[in-house]
């Protein structure tokens, strides 16, 4: 499995170089640059202009691409024009809050779709499996921003249950139980509101398998054999069901992460997916490129963990 591992991580390098090539230049050719928003009556335009031959904005886009991609071989994406740091300084705070956010999502999606899925599949069509239909249609209907804002108004607003924005509130000392379960605190309402969007796949695909594996001639001799109902569901369906839910594991994973633009943005959240939209209002361009690099290459590691996972719990498959 090495050896596949391996091969696969190799063939991830052109993917990454073409991606990068791709984000540079429709960075690039954005209207505008990190300068623009600088220009006023007042402002002398030699200065703008020295600016802009200072930072290699006129060098020919070959050069600059060249420039860039070495410096980020390096870690070094630039230095952010809007916040005045270093961009990877600045995506790594950010970036810790956005992987804390996604991995509560993914518990909480778990947990939210498993037993619907496992229960749906096995008393199906039944009033609880009509439910869990309808359930599903809903959330994969809604808007990701129009059931942020619901929950937002209502849990927030409404019934005061839970913080509205920021990742820890002010006055709590740093290092202190009490700080880290804050931060857990200001995380449960955009995980929660994130999971309910992404149970959707998760249950069908897990209904769908029960429903499927309940009609396999191996679950039929179990039954024939007296097995107890309980242990041929945990046993032999649920096993069997659960391989195509483990391959989209990593697929979840860089979903979360990629996605969390509209949840960070409506919870003011300060994680990657907040910084990616002020970015643009700002046409920071070292954050952008840098932001959808980071998104591009996590969706490629993604679908080689989905391959690995897959490959673990059923020995049968191999990643070709």
């Amino acid at each position: 499995m090495w050896k596949t591992i391996l091969r696969r991580v190799i063939l991830m390098l052109p993917q990454i170089l073409i991606l990068s090539v791709l984000v540079f230049i429709v960075a690039r050719f954005m209207p505008g640059d990190p300068f623009t928003g600088l220009i006023t009556p007042e402002m002398d335009p030699s200065t703008i202009e020295a600016l802009r031959e200072r930072a290699g904005l006129n060098d020919p886009i070959i050069v600059q691409y060249f420039n860039w991609l070495k410096n980020a071989l390096q870690g070094d994406f630039g230095m952010s024009y809007t916040y005045k740091v270093p961009v990877a300084t600045l995506i790594g705070d950010r970036a810790i809050n956005t992987v804390f956010l996604s991995l509560l999502s993914l518990i909480f999606t778990y947990i939210i779709a498993l037993p619907l899925g496992i229960l749906a599949g096995r008393y199906a069509n039944s009033a609880f499996d009509k439910g869990v239909v309808l359930y599903n249609f809903i959330s994969y209907a809604i808007p990701t921003f129009v059931l942020a804002l619901l929950m937002v108004w209502f849990f927030g607003y409404e019934l005061q249950w839970f913080p509205t924005n920021g990742s820890v509130s002010t006055g709590v000392t740093e290092g202190t139980l009490s700080y880290y379960w804050n931060r857990i605190y200001h995380m449960i309402l955009p995980a929660i509101t994130y999971a309910l969007l992404g149970t959707t796949g998760i249950i069908q695909y897990l209904r769908s398998e029960v429903i499927d594996a309940k009609q396999q001639d191996y679950v039929k001799t179990a039954r024939s054999k007296g097995v107890p109902e309980n242990m041929v569901y945990n046993r032999h369906i649920f096993r069997n069901s659960i391989l195509p839910v483990a391959s989209t594991f990593g697929y979840e994973i860089t979903g979360l992460i990629g996605g969390s633009v509209f949840i960070e943005q409506i919870f003011a959240y300060p994680g990657m997916g907040q910084l990616f939209i002020q970015s643009i209002y700002s046409r920071d361009y070292s954050v952008i490129t840098a932001l959808v690099l980071l998104f591009g290459i996590t969706t490629i590691v993604g679908t080689l963990l989905s391959d690995i996972i897959m490959t673990i719990v059923d020995p049968r498959i191999r990643i070709q």
